[in-house]
């Protein structure tokens, strides 16, 4: 209990002074009494340029326009919008610049007058983070059918040199076969035969150009901290999994060198490792993933992905990171052969251990950056 009422006074200029949030008191007719520190900083008017004024100079429009009319309704009606609730609302700064906020409004007494006191937090950061997050998922999203492309490309063109020389060598075998024949239609034979040579011919060199453009190409590589990396890549990981009820532990080691990577790149490879890992233990009780990064004894940056899943067949362990293997009913096979291209191109290696007890863990290093 405050011993005079000058006691409670300064507590609640304290509290205006202080208040991280935005506080701002109006009367019945919307008309500003109270204007704290927060809002001068939100806003950028002083509290000498506010109050007395209606509180609708701090909304854009149209709900500039609109305030009133909400507050007559309410008066009338008794229907509450946002008292007692609050919403999601876009302020006005002095400037003319918008930004988001959410508004709590409370509904009180101070003697007679009835007074409407409304609590301002800025969602400004919380959006940019949102749409941070939303545009390297997106690139992400983009980056991985670049890559899921070029892969395909490469495993494709692999799986048709083979088919495509031993047409080739049965053209040149008929070849042969036909090179006795001296009547025209021998001959005939001769020149569809060298047009079909020809038209092979062509086809191997188109892959070949194909294998060499997905194999060569360059990425565009930073110095970062693997950390950051995988945190970032972990947040966003978590948007399409959010519901799978999995505990998930990070445990960044400190003091690690930076690595000269493309950032998207390996942000993609530790995506893909997680969902996997958490798909697999979809099929098992115990939920649990493990990231992990550490220095390993050659001086290589590594990251550990670990799972309790029910592990990996033998008969697939051995192929895991071959083109068109997979565990999954509906998969395709070629995520962890993306990963694999990608951390070898990086200089890297990726591969897989049995965890102790039951699941998988993920692994792969790469080199650290040597910074001049």
């Amino acid at each position: 209990m405050f011993k005079k009422a000058s006691d409670a006074d300064a507590l609640f200029r304290t509290l205006i002074a202080t208040a991280v949030d935005g506080i701002i008191v109006i009367d019945e007719n919307a008309t500003i009494q109270i204007y704290s520190a927060a809002c001068e900083r939100l806003f950028g008017y002083t509290e000498a340029e506010v109050v007395g004024k209606n509180v609708k100079m701090l909304m854009p429009s149209p709900y500039r326009e609109e305030h009133d009319g909400y507050i007559r309704n309410y008066q009338s009606t008794g229907v509450k919008r946002i008292i007692g609730i609050g919403r999601e609302v876009i302020g006005q700064r002095k400037n003319g610049s918008t930004f988001p906020m959410y508004l709590s409004v409370g509904e009180g007494r101070l003697g007679e007058q009835i007074v409407y006191v409304g609590i301002i937090h800025d969602l400004t950061s919380r959006n940019l983070t949102a749409r941070r997050m939303q545009d390297l998922q997106n690139e992400l999203l983009h980056v991985s059918r670049l890559s899921a492309m070029g892969q395909m490309t490469a495993a494709i063109a692999h799986e048709l040199n083979q088919p495509l020389t031993a047409v080739l060598n049965y053209i040149n075998a008929a070849r042969r076969t036909a090179g006795g024949l001296q009547d025209t239609q021998g001959q005939r034979v001769l020149e569809l035969i060298d047009k079909a040579a020809h038209q092979t011919s062509r086809a191997g060199q188109i892959i070949r150009q194909l294998r060499d453009f997905v194999e060569k190409r360059e990425a565009a590589r930073n110095i970062v901290g693997m950390n950051t990396v995988v945190e970032e890549a972990i947040a966003l990981a978590a948007i399409g999994s959010a519901d799978a009820n999995v505990k998930t532990t990070l445990e960044l080691a400190a003091g690690l060198p930076p690595v000269l990577i493309d950032k998207i790149q390996v942000q993609q490879v530790v995506i893909n490792l997680v969902r996997n890992s958490v798909e697999a233990m979809q099929q098992v009780a115990k939920r649990e993933l493990t990231i992990k990064t550490l220095r390993d004894p050659d001086g290589a940056v590594e990251v550990r992905i670990s799972d309790t899943g029910p592990g990996l067949p033998p008969q697939v362990a051995s192929r895991l990171f071959h083109p068109f293997v997979t565990t999954k009913e509906k998969g395709m096979g070629i995520g962890l052969s993306i990963c694999a291209s990608i951390i070898e191109a990086h200089g890297g290696r990726i591969w897989a251990t049995p965890r102790e007890g039951e699941g998988t863990v993920f692994h792969f290093c790469l080199p650290a950056a040597h910074i001049p």
